[in-house]
């Protein structure tokens, strides 16, 4: 065969070609000569490495290079074209040299993969993991499993492929378990798994948990319950119980899915069962539940199917023997038991035909099975609850309502609760079993019982003393509801009574005290024993019990002052008395407000004023104990006795002791209320002594405020328009005219009734200077402004300021330089502003010494000789009732009754007395 052309050097192949010939094992030079003719065909290239390999057979450089041209060559071929054989035999002599090098085995392992020459590929790839070196060999195994794992494949082939794989790596087990599943290779699959789940030492590589696996298992087995065989499902079920208990519901399903599939229904019936009554969670219990239901519900379904099946064949063989009859056929009764060639279900059909375990038509069987279940379903739910926490008072009741009308089942439910119950751990009220169980029996009529129960109920030692206690009182309650007053008496007589000294050395050497011990001294046992002899006792065992109840110190202020009403209604007052005392010894505050103002006001209403001075005592006393924040009511009711009953002045008294005794938040309301008082029994000026006390008492500057506005309202209405506007300069200092402008509109609208225009300029300048040194303090002076209770007068704050480098308000130093210059007269009146008497300081002409100022001076004309002035008639206007108070009417009432024997000249002021005597 002739060379074609082309494949001849050309003229540019010359020098590679001259080159070659004097070096032809230079890998460099055919490499070089490869990349100048990278433009050639295939054809001319191949003769080049042809000719390169056969003079280098050991390069891997040129034969992947050969190879990797050839491969993309063919794919563009079908895989039964020619080129695909060359190209394996090309591969077949690369080997021969480049067996050790793994990349030329995987193209060649790839392309023989998708040539799809099975034989052909499994024994390369047993060639290629001989030749290479183990650690290699996983390179090779990747592509091996994905070999075996096509479609199409031999099953036994890809079994064998991996059970060698396994030999080689064993942490693949999960691989070959998933081929298995995808191949329905259910028992090898099955054993595989079970085998993964037995080796402790197991890891999964793809991350999956024990309990993830175990679940696999169970699905596996249950779905596939005919076709495995060998294994213990039961038992490995039951295990994964045991172990996994978040997915304990699904497992029993499991279990009785695969008895299911394996037609043994009575069994599935057992698990499904026990699976309801061993759970111990809602969710698996529903899980099981709902299963369960499902299953009865199917059973009943496909039953009904297959009856209406059978009774048409049933109708089509009663045909057939109708017509054999008529023929007049007799044939002698055949022996089923000797016929060999009937089946197993046709000789059970004909021997145990009749009998009623054998009939198939159980449709109401199973329909009262799947009712019976539904019915079933709020005790199985509760059993649950109870198992979770067996203590469970609540879910014991509820227990009980379940069997609503069922005495019997009721009776029994509650006697496996107080076996069950602990009282130590119990969730809930123990005691309440025992009563509810007392009281079935009462409601039946059977009181014996009921007492037995109470009687055993008694003896458990519970947690707290009152759960005994209410034990106690639920018995006697029952007693007294069927007329047994005198048991129920000896009832509460029993519980109360104290435990001798031997049984308390007894328990003491035991170490556990019981409940028992302590129940003597139940408050609510000897309230409800207070309450039966109060009811059906006599007055002395009534009294007993309560100086029991003393002696025992387990009084409260209640049962104190229901002792001592007791007493006063048996007209035992002195008795009733000395209860209240013991009980103002034996309380402190707060809890004996209410015994001190019971007993006072009790006291009060029996004497009077027989005892006062006793009474004044008692109310001392209460004074004396009682915190700050409870003196008020006392005083209040101090005071009211001392006015009905004593004397105005210690009345007064007491209200000023008030004052000073309560808290500040209090002071300005205890204050209005001692005016209130004042003014009604000794007249307005009283009070005055009571304002000036009120605003040095240290009230808040907002009360001190409030109890100012009130003096100037005071004056004002008694005419002391100097007096009223003096107080309110005073209260000016308190008053920031940016907050507080309701102070300044009512001293504004007194200047303008009252004043002139000095004391409305005087109002202005204090208003300016207030407001300067409120400004200066908040920024300035904030340690000033900061204090709760500091009162600063104008001139105080002006010091201030001037000392903090403030200069001071332009207007009110313009105002004192037009100020009129003092003139140096003989004048008395000189030295005065007209119409303004200040409540401050005022400056004097001798040498500028400041004198305080005295307001309560009346200042008198000098006398004159004048006759003119003589005859001045002086015009004259009534006091004001209001003034004198009741002092005046009670005065008034008492000369009414003496008869007016100096014909009313005792009831003439003094000055109409002096009058009389001149003229005479």
């Amino acid at each position: 065969m002739a060379i074609s052309q082309e494949l001849y050097p050309s003229q540019d192949d010359l020098l590679y070609e001259e080159e070659l010939l004097r070096n032809p094992y230079s890998l460099k030079l055919w490499w070089r000569y490869l990349i100048a003719r990278s433009d050639a065909p295939f054809k001319k290239r191949r003769t080049i490495y042809e000719r390169a390999v056969k003079s280098l057979p050991g390069s891997y450089k040129l034969w992947h290079a050969y190879l990797r041209e050839r491969l993309e060559l063919v794919r563009s071929f079908p895989i039964n074209h020619s080129e695909y054989e060359t190209l394996n035999n090309t591969f077949e002599r690369a080997l021969v040299t480049m067996h050790k090098m793994p990349r030329i085995w995987i193209l060649y392992l790839q392309s023989l993969t998708e040539q799809r020459l099975v034989t052909r590929t499994r024994r390369s790839f047993d060639r290629a993991l001989c030749a290479l070196p183990v650690q290699q060999h996983d390179r090779i195994w990747e592509l091996y499993l994905v070999f075996v794992s096509q479609k199409g494949m031999p099953i036994q082939t890809s079994l064998r492929v991996y059970r060698r794989y396994l030999l080689y790596d064993p942490t693949h087990v999960e691989d070959f378990i998933a081929f298995l599943v995808d191949s329905e290779l259910w028992q090898e699959a099955a054993e595989r798994l079970a085998s993964v789940l037995n080796d402790d030492q197991f890891r999964s590589i793809k991350g999956k948990t024990k309990h993830r696996l175990w679940l696999e298992l169970c699905d596996l087995l249950t779905k596939n319950a005919t076709a495995v065989s060998g294994l213990n499902v039961d038992a490995i079920i039951r295990g994964g119980i045991k172990k996994f208990t978040d997915e304990v519901g699904r497992l029993w399903t499991s279990l009785a899915d695969y008895y299911i599939k394996r037609s043994l229904f009575e069994k599935a019936r057992d698990v499904f069962e026990e699976g309801m009554q061993t759970v111990v969670t809602v969710r698996d219990f529903s899980v099981i539940f709902d299963a369960y239901a499902q299953f009865e519900e199917s059973m009943l379904a496909i039953k009904m199917e297959t009856l209406g099946s059978d009774e048409e064949e049933e109708e089509e063989e009663k045909g057939e023997n109708g017509r054999m009859e008529d023929d007049g056929s007799e044939e002698e009764e055949e022996d089923v038991r000797t016929n060999v060639e009937l089946s197993v279900a046709e000789l059970e059909k004909k021997i145990l035909h009749g009998f009623w375990l054998h009939d198939e038509n159980d449709v109401d069987l199973r329909l009262a099975r799947l009712d019976h279940l539904m019915d079933r379903r709020p005790e199985l739910a509760n059993s649950v609850l109870l198992r979770q926490n067996p203590h469970n008072v609540e879910q014991w009741h509820r227990r009980v309502k379940l069997f609503e009308g069922n005495p019997t089942k009721q009776i029994l439910t509650y006697t496996q609760a107080v076996k069950t119950v602990d009282p130590m751990q119990a969730v809930g009220k123990p005691h309440t079993l025992w009563v509810a169980f007392a009281k079935l029996y009462e409601t039946h009529g059977d009181l014996a019982n009921a007492r037995v129960i109470f009687d055993k109920a008694v003896q458990v030692n519970y947690k707290t003393v009152d759960n005994l206690a209410s034990l106690w009182c639920e018995w006697a309650e029952m007693e007294l509801r069927h007329k047994n007053f005198k048991r129920a008496l000896e009832l509460m007589s029993r519980a109360t009574a104290e435990p001798s000294v031997e049984v308390k050395r007894r328990v003491a050497a035991d170490g556990n005290q019981p409940v028992q011990m302590r129940l003597h001294k139940s408050l609510r046992l000897w309230t409800f024993y207070v309450d039966l002899e109060e009811s059906l006792g006599t007055l002395e065992s009534t009294r007993a019990v309560y100086e029991r109840i003393l002696d025992l110190r387990i009084a409260t202020p209640q049962i104190i002052i229901n002792y001592a009403l007791l007493l006063e209604e048996h007209k035992y007052f002195e008795d009733a008395f000395k209860v209240y005392e013991k009980g103002t010894q034996i309380f402190k505050y707060p809890h004996v407000k209410d015994i001190w103002i019971t007993y006072l006001s009790k006291f009060v209403k029996r004497y009077g004023k027989n005892k006062l001075e006793r009474a004044r005592l008692l109310f001392e006393d209460a004074v004396k104990a009682a915190p700050a924040d409870a003196k008020k009511p006392l005083y209040l009711q101090f005071a009211k006795l001392e006015e009905d009953y004593g004397l105005a002045k210690r009345a007064m008294k007491v209200y000023d002791e008030a004052t000073k005794a309560v808290p500040n938040n209090e002071k300005l309301s205890m204050y209005e209320i001692y005016i209130a008082r004042a003014a009604e029994i000794f007249g307005i000026p009283k009070t005055r002594e009571i304002y000036e006390q009120a605003i040095e008492s240290g009230l808040p500057d907002k009360d001190v405020k409030t109890m100012c506005l009130k003096y100037a309202e005071l004056e004002k209405s008694l005419g002391e328009i100097d007096r009223a506007r003096g107080v309110y300069i005073f209260a000016s200092q308190f008053s920031d005219p940016r907050s507080d402008a309701e102070f300044w509109n009512k001293w504004h609208e007194f200047e303008v009734q009252h004043g002139n225009e000095d004391t409305f300029r005087e109002m202005l300048r204090i208003k300016r200077s207030v407001s300067a040194s409120y400004s200066q303090t908040h920024f300035i002076l904030p340690e000033y402004a900061m204090q709760k209770d500091q009162r600063l007068s104008v001139d105080e704050a002006k010091d201030k300021l001037k000392q903090a480098g403030v200069p001071e308000d332009e207007m009110a130093a313009l105002e004192r330089q037009l100020a009129p210059v003092i003139r140096d007269t003989p004048s008395k009146d000189s030295n005065r502003k007209v119409g303004f008497v200040s409540a401050g300081v005022e400056s004097q002409t001798d040498g500028g010494i400041k004198v305080a100022a005295n307001h309560e001076d009346i200042e008198l004309p000098e006398e004159s000789d004048s006759e003119d002035e003589a005859n001045v008639e002086i015009a004259q206007k009534e006091v004001p009732a209001a003034v004198f108070g009741d002092l005046a009417n009670k005065r008034k009432d008492i000369e009414d009754d003496e008869g007016g024997g100096k014909d009313g000249e005792s009831r003439l002021g003094a000055l109409e007395r002096i009058k009389r005597l001149k003229k005479v």
